[in-house]
């Protein structure tokens, strides 16, 4: 089965914050090993960069792949405007034109991001393995970070199409 690594919204203006997401250390290192992983092992790596209007602007440094990044110049990379990454982009076309039928994802932000596109993507029939360890989000008035990854961990793996996994049990095998 062709997979592909989608790494969602780890730009500058997140990761290179004042105020990073909760654990982004680990996560980015984490990122940096599934990219080693996925470039020694053929399989695709897809960049994709969330636009907001006057916080994530395209071309500016807060919009660009986060600096502490391994970036291969093979990837492809996706722009999107809302937290589905398969919303008004060229996703599934890239995907299915390459024989894409399992993604492994990966980045920012959990409760948005990750479960839209997570969730998108196996809804279309793909197999969707969320690397548990490798998403991240900011902690909310109403629920703190941890809290809001377990959560969106626990009800995506409830679906047919999505597993969990971390980065360790999948570069080790």
């Amino acid at each position: 089965m062709k997979s592909a690594l989608l790494v969602i919204d780890v730009q500058n203006g997140v990761f290179g914050s004042t105020n990073p997401p909760y654990l982004s250390e680990n996560v980015i290192s984490n990122i940096e090993q599934l990219l080693s992983y996925a470039s020694s092992s053929g399989i695709g790596i897809v960049f994709i960069q969330h636009e907001i209007p006057g916080v994530l602007v395209p071309g500016s440094d807060a919009w660009e792949l986060f600096s502490g990044l391994t970036i291969n110049a093979s990837s492809y990379k996706v722009r999107k405007s809302t937290p589905d990454s398969f919303q008004n982009t060229d996703l599934k076309e890239y995907l299915d034109k390459n024989g894409i039928e399992h993604v492994l994802i990966c980045g920012y932000s959990t409760d948005f991001c990750i479960d839209r596109t997570a969730f998108s993507a196996a809804s279309e029939g793909y197999k969707v393995t969320l690397i548990e360890d490798a998403h991240t989000t900011h902690s909310k008035t109403h629920l703190d970070a941890p809290s809001i990854i377990a959560h969106h961990s626990f009800t995506l793996s409830k679906h047919p199409n999505i597993e969990l996994n971390s980065t360790a049990t999948l570069t080790s095998g």
